[in-house]
């Protein structure tokens, strides 16, 4: 349900941005979403359909673009992607690390229609 207030959230940040820029429409959104995040994209489409009608953004496409994880090994400091759930490093086994990419959640860009 957390989706509904990040979606409003999308459209308020958009419209901030569109209107100043003098848009006549906004045409899409470039979302970047981690892969840790517990956004699901269907369910932002959804409740972007209902928050923009009757909005300039109203027809807006929304593209995701997911984020791999990354962590880095608080042991020896390599940087890696976990494959099937083994979060060691594969550089020196440590169990110990730091996520460092894959938990974004943000508004990339906006494309307008002037």
């Amino acid at each position: 349900m957390h989706e509904l207030s990040v979606t409003e959230s999308l459209l308020e940040i958009a419209l901030r941005h569109a209107e100043p820029a003098g848009a006549k429409r906004i045409l899409a959104l470039h979302i970047v979403v981690g892969q840790l995040s517990s956004i699901v994209d269907a369910s932002v489409q959804f409740y972007w359909d209902i928050v923009a009608r009757d909005t300039i953004a109203e027809e807006a496409q929304l593209h995701f673009r997911r984020v791999p994880v990354e962590l880095s090994c608080e042991a020896c400091g390599h940087t890696y992607s976990p494959e099937n759930d083994e979060f060691s490093c594969p550089a020196c086994g440590g169990e110990r690390f730091k996520i460092t990419a894959g938990e974004e959640f943000y508004l990339e860009s906006i494309e307008i229609d002037k």
